[in-house]
């Protein structure tokens, strides 16, 4: 291990991590053209007419410093309170905050005070486009590893969301745990971000370059599971993949075989000892963006008045969410006249190549209609 590497696994490695992504991200970084690869940066897929309409409202400063790598909208906002894990410049939280509506709320957290600033300046801005009378939008500096430690209290988030940040923090552990406590009971965890084919060496871990670029902190895909379900969280659902091109010579030439994919994955904190039972299941195609199918996960696309067979993890799932009202739910006493799911890998590197493309659509789902709250 060289003596970097060693330095940013020490005791104080942590703290030398988050200074060099606040350089990287405060100081190097002024827009998304910016970046040396296209790690962070979102592919080109559909996107549904009300997403790109709320996009369009967002401040132009605002998106010019946005370094996502995909589009984090899970389906059913309306009037519910969304965390935001690494906000930046708070683009995703000005598009949600349109979403879950004046009764919703949104919290932006991030350590790196250059991209806050520019959050916190168009908060009134953007208040008076969406003609809220009060914000429903809020920032705070704070580390993603330490959400209680910065403010955010236990069980008062239905959901969280976070786009390419935790490839950035030095302790996904805490990343994840921090997640799980401030989560309610049945609350989820939405998140894209990058994922290695294997463990990433520490030589390359301590290279401050490839990390601010989103690839050498990547995560190996199989740590995800393990980490999720150490935590407690269900077992994480993958929703979309799509292949990272590294279009740099020389961050190339340093990564060698190691390959890279931007997805995004569903987690749920369940109760504890919650029944997960093989049942039916009819989606009731009340959710805005999704009247006649609700693109679940990978595996799941619910038809609207289509009776589904599901496994147990995911009938426990949509039975202690948001989702409970949205289904119609009967016991498994045939399953001769329903839906199948279908067969798909779990490792996002299969599911690209299973569908024959470097693209798998997201499914980016939408929020209850003006009359309905998914969250109370």
């Amino acid at each position: 291990m060289t003596e970097t590497a060693a330095h940013r696994n020490e005791p104080g490695g942590a703290a030398a991590v988050h200074q060099d992504v606040k350089d990287y991200y405060g100081k190097i970084l002024s827009q998304t053209s910016d970046l040396k690869s296209n790690a962070c940066v979102p592919s080109a897929k559909p996107i549904p007419t009300y997403i790109r309409e709320a996009l369009a409202e967002v401040h132009p400063d605002v998106t010019a410093r946005y370094y996502g790598c995909g589009l984090v909208v899970p389906e059913c906002l309306e009037g519910c309170r969304l965390l935001d894990l690494g906000c930046g410049s708070g683009r995703d939280c000005y598009m949600l905050g349109q979403l879950v509506g004046e009764n919703g709320h949104i919290t932006g957290i991030d350590m790196t005070e250059n991209q806050l600033e520019v959050a916190r300046k168009f908060i009134d801005y953007h208040m008076q486009k969406f003609g809220f009378k009060k914000p429903n939008v809020n920032f705070v500096q704070g580390y993603i590893e330490a959400l209680r430690e910065a403010g955010l209290e236990e069980k008062s988030y239905d959901i969280i969301i976070s786009n390419c940040v935790l490839n950035l923090s030095p302790d996904k552990a805490s990343v994840l745990r921090e997640a799980y406590h401030v989560l309610k009971d049945g609350g989820e965890l939405y998140f894209s971000d990058i994922y290695s084919n294997a463990r990433i060496s520490e030589y390359l871990r301590a290279n401050k370059v490839l990390w601010g670029e989103c690839l050498s902190g990547a995560l190996w895909w199989e740590d995800l599971m393990r980490l999720a379900t150490e935590v407690g969280f269900s077992m994480p659902r993958l929703v979309t993949a799509s292949i990272v091109s590294v279009d740099n010579e020389e961050l190339q030439r340093l990564l060698g075989d190691y390959k890279f994919v931007s997805a995004t994955y569903r987690l749920f904190k369940l109760p504890k000892n919650s029944e997960k039972k093989r049942c039916l299941v009819m989606y009731d195609g009340n959710i805005t963006g999704s009247e006649e199918k609700l693109e679940f996960d990978a595996q799941y696309t619910f038809k609207v008045n289509e009776v589904m067979e599901v496994d147990g993890d995911v009938a426990s799932i949509l039975k202690n969410s948001r989702f409970s009202e949205e289904f119609t739910f009967h016991s498994q006493a045939s399953t001769a006249c329903c839906a199948k799911p279908k067969v798909m890998p779990v490792n996002p590197f299969e599911l690209v190549e299973q569908l024959g493309s470097s693209d798998v659509l997201s499914s980016t789902g939408g929020c209850c209609g003006p009359q309905e709250s998914c969250c109370m």
